[in-house]
């Protein structure tokens, strides 16, 4: 089949977040069928970065937006019906070339990746189409006007209701939805569309993320991974340094603190002044820290879809401590394959048993790392990927019809 991709971030290099979803679906995808991608940049430099995508699919179809631009129509939106999200999206070149590639071949299925880049295909009528969520993001930025102060409080409240109806209208322009974990299920259940919607769980490489059974004897520091210009990472390792590490060093003075990850805000950089607190900022790997920490710990107040830190580690057999935001969007079972805490003085003590207590590290890294390879393989969710499409044979009397008519609503899960 001919397959037309949209997603809202150049997929490659696939090193974080809906980067990585999106690399392994086109990768996959392009064994079998011809796939092109379309995509945006934020500079000439990710564009470069990015040609080795080329190797993984037929053609890339993209077009360099930069941050300037993207926030000034953002911010154009707002006083519109519009959500600034999906303008800080729009590019009117890539909707050329867009509208040219339909124009010029017959794409049997078009995959949007992002509900922000279905503005691209609105208007076409033409082959099966499949919506993938990830999150419902609507519900991320109602989370952060309960957590940012006036104005921004106010802004994130306007954008959450405009965007929700965004996502509840575009779901009726596709024949079928996809979201990335139960928690999402359940909020685009919410919009109460006639279209089926399909739970395709984030993976992890198992090869790569390596689980070395010997026990981390000696070692005695905790860590945290996660991009550090992103509100709900900063939130929450504030919200561990300052509440539940003080609580913690009372009982291990000598343990200390690793934080990793790029690009981190003066706020992130402000905490690396806590005694036993350090920072890496950009690291190529993140297995090497992972393997040097007794614990791994997601301590997220705001927490959407499934957290690819709790899934790296649980692959790599560290024991992880998260709250139950940072834990929902995994399928794993709390108290066996992670340990779930939701105030400082249960986290903090979470934490100690598992540094104290080597029999429940090797319970909890074994556990873990099955539970991974029960149902968060990449192998395994694109296998569902798979099962959508191969939906499409029975709609085929409904393609150039309206999409969202008499299909099963019913989820399907890789494991219930």
């Amino acid at each position: 089949m001919k397959i037309l991709f949209l997603c809202h971030r150049f997929p490659y290099p696939p090193d974080h977040g809906a980067r990585i979803r999106a690399f392994h679906f086109i990768r996959h995808l392009s064994q079998r069928h011809s796939v092109t991608v379309a995509t945006l940049a934020h500079s000439r430099q990710e564009a470069v970065e990015g040609q080795g995508l080329k190797e993984f699919c037929h053609e890339v179809i993209a077009e360099v937006v930069p941050s300037r631009i993207r926030w000034l129509r953002a911010l154009g939106a707002l006083i519109s019906s519009e959500p600034s999200s999906v303008a800080y999206f729009r590019s009117p070149a890539l909707q050329g070339r867009i509208d040219e590639s339909l124009n010029a071949g017959q794409f049997d299925v078009i995959i949007v990746f992002c509900a922000f880049m279905a503005q691209y295909v609105l208007h076409w009528r033409q082959g099966y189409r499949i919506l993938d969520y990830g999150d419902i993001d609507s519900g991320k930025w109602a989370d952060y006007s309960r957590y940012k102060r006036m104005p921004l409080s106010w802004g994130y409240g306007l954008e959450a209701g405009k965007l929700r109806k965004y996502e509840r209208r575009i779901a009726q322009h596709f024949h079928q939805c996809v979201v990335i974990s139960q928690g999402e299920f359940e909020e685009f259940e919410r919009f109460e569309v006639d279209v089926p919607c399909t739970i395709v769980p984030n993976g992890v490489d198992t090869e790569y993320f390596v689980y070395d059974k010997g026990d981390q004897k000696g070692i005695s520091s905790i860590v945290f991974v996660g991009r550090m210009d992103y509100f709900p990472n900063v939130d929450g390792i504030s919200y561990f340094v300052k509440e539940i590490f003080p609580l913690i060093r009372e009982k291990l003075p000598n343990i200390e603190l690793c934080i990793v990850g790029s690009n981190p805000t003066k706020s992130v950089l402000d905490l690396a002044r806590v005694p036993n607190v350090s920072l890496t900022g950009y690291v190529p790997d993140v297995r090497c820290y992972l393997r040097n920490a007794v614990v791994s710990i997601a301590p997220l107040r705001i927490a959407r879809g499934t957290q690819n830190k709790i899934l790296e580690a649980m692959a790599m057999g560290i024991p992880t401590v998260a709250t139950p935001e940072a834990a929902k969007g995994v399928q794993c079972i709390p108290g066996r394959d992670v340990l779930v805490a939701d105030s400082p003085t249960a986290f903090a003590n979470q934490v100690i048993k598992i540094i104290k207590n080597a029999t429940l590290r090797k319970r909890l890294a074994e556990a873990g790392r099955l539970r991974i390879e029960q149902v968060h393989t990449w192998e395994g969710s694109v296998k569902v990927l798979d099962t959508v499409l191969n939906q499409m044979p029975k709609c085929i009397e409904t393609l150039t019809a309206e999409p969202g008519t008499g299909l099963n609503r019913e989820p399907y899960l890789s494991v219930r």
